[in-house]
């Protein structure tokens, strides 16, 4: 199973639906084919079975209780004689049927044939199949199969007490006991000495659970946490994670050598964690692994007395950890005379690795009815616990991608100088407001450790969208010339349906186009009735369309383009800069000049004609404001 890294869905004004998304479905199916009535064996018991020509192979099984160490299989023809008079192939696989390529051996003559299984998993179905070559002969063969289980020594269980010991009983039997077993099929039965291996029958020591959260579980061993290791025989334990509640987490496991416990011996200290079964620690060369197991070693020695081991999404079940103490140098050691090593171990369940670090925060994820925790990286690291910092952002470029795009948010202050100036004090502080809290959404949005927040990621984020969107909504409105009314109801209403818009999705298309295209119908409206009214162009002047009109137009379209088509998670923060100054810069251009009065015109003048306000919108609009006032009132008559 991967890690998961996430990166964030929007960035200052990111909206989805700009450009086309590549939409892909990654639907992972697993069939389950489940085999219903097969034959359950019973150890040492053999049983005569057939093959027959329509029906080439059979398939049988044997649960393994624990504390099971070797799983043999013997088969031998019934009234068959000659080199080839046993034509079959006996296959072992655990946990499922046998494939092509599992364990097997080819049985040609009359005598028994014998495969086994070492190290079987505990507590799990091991299923032998017997098979007819596809050009053998067509006729019915009839074998026995005998198959037994090489259990450890239990001096305080009983045999029927095992974990798992009824499961291979007949229905018809229950839990009697079964009859003494036959001799074997064709081989010598092994001797005392050949069926109790040491290397594998060592005790296990129970821990204790103690659940604390969501993927939070710590394991406790009896009079722990520091164990002896006498040189003589390992320590076993068993770590049991649940189903579903601990599949998600991190297994960590940390061992500490005391090294004052060594007496200055050349001692070290191995650790081999497997799942289902233990696995023994030979004296020579020391592996984790053995034929089909594999698990993970560590190690601890005086010049390294810490070694730390985490597998993340483990396996649920039984986990098996087994310490031995050995001395010598590598790659060959020897057991030890008289030392006894003391480790402190220490075993525990948590989410994420090291709570993912500073480059990173841990999620608790849910998909369908699975729930597991995984790792947010940002700044370029990555891995389990966002430690890879192949790919990482250096600390210079943190500080100067987070300086650009606090900085360029101080475009503003010269459309808010210009507002002032002009007297548009309301558009002046919905500048202020949109400078300041994006400075500050920036700030506190970085990917690295160059983070300042002044209040709630969500408060700034929600500030920032209502801020920008509002800039555009009162720049295109002002340009109307509205009656103040009616501007300041569409001020206030623009307000409230932002603030709902974006509440219901921040991250959505129309929320930015929706209200920009309204502004601009609204604009074009009342541009157009004057120009009907005037049977004139409006705004009259070609100065204004030359030097304000254009060059904003092309300045915000420019950062329209720029923001949909060229800025990437890559680019975001030069590209995000300029995005911020092309706005500041456009609003420059595009918010519309003070209306100015003449006060030498005299009062019966600009009582007569058109509306009051229409005469100042037009004596500014014409630039016909000059040092007399006749223009003033062939304005009015007109």
């Amino acid at each position: 199973m991967l890690p998961v890294q996430h990166s964030k869905v929007a960035k200052g004004m990111q909206c989805k639906g700009l450009q086309d998304e590549c939409q892909y479905l990654l639907q992972p199916q697993l069939i389950i084919r489940r085999l219903l009535d097969v034959a359950v064996l019973v150890p040492g018991r053999p049983s005569e079975q057939t093959l027959c020509p329509h029906n080439r192979s059979a398939l049988f099984k044997v649960f393994v209780p624990s504390f099971t160490y070797r799983v043999s299989a013997q088969l031998v023809c019934v009234g068959a004689r000659g080199a080839f008079a046993c034509p079959l192939t006996l296959r072992l696989r655990p946990k499922a049927p046998p494939l092509h390529n599992s364990s097997s051996v080819t049985c040609g003559g009359a005598s028994a044939c014998q495969l086994e299984l070492p190290l079987p998993p505990w507590g799990h179905w091991v299923y032998v199949r017997v098979e007819m070559p596809s050009r053998g002969p067509s006729r019915t063969i009839r074998f026995q199969l005998c198959v037994r289980l090489q259990e450890c020594p239990q001096p305080s269980l009983s045999r029927a007490l095992v974990p798992g010991a009824a499961m291979n009983m007949p229905q018809s039997l229950g839990n009697q006991p079964l009859p003494p077993e036959p001799p074997s099929l064709g081989t010598h039965t092994e001797g005392a000495g050949a069926t109790s291996p040491p290397e594998h029958c060592w005790p296990v020591r129970p821990t204790l659970r103690n659940e604390l959260d969501t993927f939070s579980v710590h394991f406790y061993i009896f009079f722990g946490p520091s164990v002896a290791l006498p040189p003589e025989r390992p320590a076993v334990f068993a770590l049991r994670l649940l189903p579903v509640l601990d599949s998600g987490g991190v297994l960590s496991l940390e061992l500490q050598l005391n090294v004052s416990s060594l007496h200055q011996e050349n001692v070290t200290v191995f650790g081999c964690l497997t799942h289902e079964v233990p696995l023994s620690l030979g004296d020579a060369a020391v592996t984790c692994s053995k034929e089909t197991l594999a698990g993970f070693l560590l190690s601890v020695s005086a010049t390294s007395r810490v070694a730390r081991l985490r597998v993340p999404f483990p396996q649920t079940g039984t986990w098996f950890l087994t310490l031995r103490s050995l001395c010598g140098v590598g790659p060959r050691f020897v057991r030890c005379r008289n030392a006894t090593a003391e480790v402190r171990l220490r075993t525990f369940l948590s989410p994420c690795v090291d709570d993912c670090g500073p480059y990173g925060q841990c999620k608790l994820l849910r998909t369908h009815n699975y729930l597991y925790a995984a790792c947010e990286c940002k700044a370029g690291w990555r891995g389990w616990g966002c430690t890879d910092s192949a790919d990482a952002l250096t600390y210079g470029f943190q500080l100067l991608s987070t300086l650009l795009l606090c900085l360029s948010n101080l475009m503003f202050l010269p459309p808010v100088v210009l507002a002032v100036r002009s007297r548009y004090v309301l558009e002046a502080a919905v500048y202020v407001f949109t400078m300041f809290f994006s400075t500050f959404y920036h700030a506190c949005d970085q990917p690295g450790i160059v983070v300042f927040c002044i209040m709630d990621y969500d408060v700034l984020q929600f500030c920032d969208f209502l801020g920008s969107l509002m800039s555009v909504w009162v720049t295109v409105i002002a340009m109307a010339r509205l009656q103040p009314v009616v501007k300041q109801v569409l001020y206030l209403l623009g307000a409230m349906l932002l603030s709902m818009a974006l509440q219901l999705d921040r991250h959505g298309l129309w929320n930015l186009l929706g209200p920009s295209l309204f502004a601009l119908g609204i604009l074009a409206t009342a541009w157009t009735v004057r120009s009907v009214r005037r049977r004139h162009c409006y705004p009259p002047t070609w100065r204004r369309w030359l030097f304000f009109l254009c060059p904003g137009s092309l300045i915000a379209g420019s950062a329209v383009l720029l923001y949909a088509f060229v800025e990437t998670q890559d680019n975001y923060f030069y590209i995000h800069s300029i995005w911020h100054m092309l706005i500041a810069g456009s609003v420059g251009f595009l918010l519309p000049p003070r209306a100015k009065t003449d006060h030498r015109a005299p009062p019966g003048v600009r009582a007569r004609g058109c509306g009051y306000q229409l005469c100042i919108n037009e004596q500014e609009e014409l630039g016909l404001v000059g040092p007399g006032g006749a223009a003033v009132s062939s304005i009015c008559a007109s």
